[in-house]
């Protein structure tokens, strides 16, 4: 079916940018944007997992959704410098006159235990997930507040790493706590202007996943819908719909072919003191704190599965 039907039109006329476009989740993503009607800005680098090299992959995605009918330009800046960032949104905006939908999703790995992490490992992870998030996202809120554009979208990629925690990622596992804590402020500073900032938390096997899926024992076909990209791109162009105009300040997890949404942090228990704490103090709500914990772990887990 050609792209930008009139079936299919929940995005029509709108202009995406998909940072990480040429591969997995962002090229997933940019194909089912352009089919819903979006004019989308193809970015990637065309990195290896690790952020070295460089390859145009950029441009066999829009020759794909050209093909098909659809507006699509290819860019090739890396989101881990502030000029970059600046280059991919006047990019889109000179091509296509405005920009409505920001999906920030370019991300690469650098996988050790903390002892023998190098400088720069963290660096890197750090310029390209959380730094790369501020490069790209702040020309698009100040494009924003300048020409007062309502009902725009920005959807960030998080991670179970940053959420939750995995062994051998401190360094992805803070950028991706970070970027969770990036989109929950950021979304009360673009509410004056009906902005809505929601978080991705994926599970899906691509380049950068498929080693430490199998390395955790699961098995991965690379053909299940369920285990890939694909299951990830239906939600972000949902997201991006006038549908999705009052959600914002959310984290949506979608794993194994599962939409859920995440609880927000919270106190779950607290004692009140009329003195400053002290250790024999502690020592005696702590066991009750730490029990209350597990008990609402419990819940929510129960309450996560699917129905």
């Amino acid at each position: 079916m050609l792209y930008g039907g009139a079936d299919m039109s929940s995005l029509k006329d709108k202009v995406a940018i998909i940072t990480g476009a040429g591969r997995g989740i962002g090229k997933e993503s940019a194909l089912f944007l352009a089919k819903e009607g979006a004019k989308v800005l193809v970015n990637d680098l065309g990195a290896n997992p690790d952020g070295s090299g460089e390859d145009k992959i950029a441009d066999e995605v829009v020759e794909e959704i050209t093909s098909l009918g659809g507006e699509a330009l290819a860019n090739y800046e890396s989101v881990d410098s502030y000029e970059g960032g600046k280059n991919i949104f006047e990019s889109a905006l000179n091509e296509f006159g405005a920009v409505d939908i920001l999906v920030n999703n370019a991300g690469i790995l650098r996988d050790k235990t903390l002892f023998n992490m190098d400088e720069s490992d963290w660096d890197a992870i750090m310029a390209v997930h959380l730094k790369g998030h501020f490069n790209c996202t702040q020309p698009f809120v100040r494009y924003i507040r300048e020409t007062n554009r309502l009902n725009c979208k920005i959807i960030n990629m998080s991670s179970v790493s940053g959420l939750i925690g995995n062994f051998g990622q401190t360094n992805y596992g803070a950028a991706k706590a970070g970027i969770a804590g990036f989109s929950r402020s950021l979304s009360m500073e673009m509410a004056k202007y009906k902005c809505s900032v929601n978080t991705i938390s994926p599970g899906a096997a691509t380049r950068l996943t498929i080693d430490l899926m199998k390395a955790a024992g699961r098995e991965v076909d690379e053909n299940d819908w369920k285990q890939g990209p694909q299951q990830i791109a239906p939600v972000i162009a949902w997201l991006s719909s006038e549908e999705a105009n009052e959600i914002t300040n959310q984290i949506f997890h979608i794993s194994q072919g599962n939409v859920g949404i995440m609880q927000q942090p919270a106190v779950i228990k607290s004692f009140k003191s009329e003195d400053v704490w002290d250790l024999d103090k502690l020592n005696m709500v702590m066991p009750d704190l730490i029990a209350a914990k597990k008990m609402h772990d419990e819940q929510v887990e129960k309450k996560g599965e699917p129905s």
